[in-house]
């Protein structure tokens, strides 16, 4: 079945469009997200540092969770010009996180915003994001199309 977010985006992405996802978070992730990055903050990855922070576990690097926005934005085909995130609560390995990314206005031009709403198993907001960037126009959606009839051989999604 073709990926539901690029055919969205083919017939034509609109103001208010949302996209939902989730992902639960592991200890695995944080570790090779710290070695890509070298974000070897000890809040990842001591216990002893957490507990004089007065966290109750280890906590997932903030941007690996932020980078969720990177699934729904790459489905789209949506080119960042500008990300701001604020995080408000930590994640802890094993968290189940939901984003809400939704296009809040689209120019003429394909320059668009958008908002990102982090939310945990519980129902807290760890996070949200404001973002600006470009959705595809006609043509770009005009290739997408070809890439999907093709099998969309570039996007492991599917």
């Amino acid at each position: 079945m073709p990926n539901p977010i690029r055919q969205k985006t083919i017939a034509g992405l609109r103001e208010g469009d949302t996209f939902t996802l989730t992902r639960t978070f592991t200890r695995e992730e944080t570790e090779q997200f710290g070695d890509l990055t070298r974000d070897y903050n000890p809040v990842h990855y001591d216990r002893r540092w957490t507990d004089a922070k007065g966290f109750p576990g280890l906590i997932c690097h903030g941007l690996l969770v932020g980078s969720m926005i990177c699934e729904a934005g790459g489905q789209i085909g949506w080119l960042a010009s500008g990300m701001q995130f604020r995080f408000t609560k930590p994640v802890y390995f094993g968290d189940t996180i939901t984003c809400r990314f939704t296009i809040e206005s689209i120019e003429d031009n394909g320059r668009a915003e958008a908002d990102a709403v982090f939310t945990n198993q519980d129902g807290l907001q760890v996070c949200r994001a404001r973002l600006t960037g470009r959705v595809p126009l006609a043509s770009e959606r005009s290739v997408l199309s070809a890439m999907v009839a093709e099998g969309d051989p570039t996007n492991r999604l599917g």
